[in-house]
């Protein structure tokens, strides 16, 4: 079992004491927690900052992790798993380079069939791999060839998957994209099944295991009314649960040495 997060001070601010309605508690801190809500960076998970974004096209993911951990991603950069190499396009052409199965790799490999990454030790500044260990069964060996192959820095994410099944399970009905039990094998899908709190827990080990520096561990978050924000930490005013629930994306920036 996973030790339990320690919860942060908004969270318990706005625990409802016991016997108070979440209506009265509503009115009684709308202004404290319209503040709390508005701010950039929220500390929810001890050192974990959370962030809003929505991902709506193939472009918006790339184009945000260039941008928000640009730093991060100086030199020459190694996108693993690149699908289509969107990520080119934002960091230049010039000092990047794709591997995956697509055709738009710089490199093709199947990664789950061979793990080794056809690199020297340090040959890359920086090596991102966004939302891909989760497709692969092998992802342990995986993590030990991005650190490897990696000078500087180490950008990995990993998704909620907890969040993307919580309203099929609350219906009781639907499906969750990337799992389920497809007529046909499918060409790619998750192989692992994990909460928030799961994902870090495995960043945070794989800190210690490889003595990697977490420069930052950023959780993010779909764009809501403040409003309904504040409703939802009402309903589950306990920060891990919260979360578990509602964010749909974790990011880990490591540095080496």
């Amino acid at each position: 079992m996973m030790p339990r997060v320690k919860e942060s001070e908004p969270s318990r601010q706005h625990r409802a004491p016991f016997g108070v309605s979440s209506a009265r508690l509503l009115r009684c801190h709308t202004h404290e927690s319209l503040a709390w809500l508005s701010t950039p960076y929220i500390y929810i998970l001890g050192n974990m900052k959370r962030e809003f974004i929505q991902f709506k096209t193939r472009q918006d993911r790339p184009r945000f992790f260039s941008e928000r951990f640009g730093d991060a991603l100086s030199g020459s950069v190694l996108d693993v798993g690149c699908d289509e190499a969107v990520l080119r396009d934002f960091v230049g052409a010039e000092r990047y380079t794709g591997i995956d199965i697509s055709d738009a790799a710089d490199i093709r490999q199947n990664l789950m069939e061979n793990g080794k990454l056809p690199f020297e030790d340090g040959q890359w500044d920086a090596v991102t791999c966004t939302d891909v260990l989760e497709h692969l069964e092998n992802l342990h060996e995986i993590f030990a060839e991005l650190v490897r192959v990696s000078a500087r820095h180490l950008v990995v994410s990993l998704p909620n998957n907890w969040n993307s099944a919580r309203r099929q399970m609350r219906r009781g009905y639907g499906a969750v994209a990337h799992y389920g039990l497809p007529l046909d094998k499918p060409v790619d899908r998750h192989r692992w099944y994990f909460s928030l709190l799961e994902a870090r827990a495995f960043l945070e080990g794989q800190a210690e295991r490889h003595n990697l520096k977490i420069e930052e561990l950023v959780v993010l978050e779909k764009p809501r009314p403040a409003l309904a924000r504040g409703l939802r930490r009402l309903r589950y005013p306990d920060a891990d649960r919260y979360a578990n629930l509602y964010a749909h994306t974790i990011v880990a920036v490591y540095r080496k040495g």
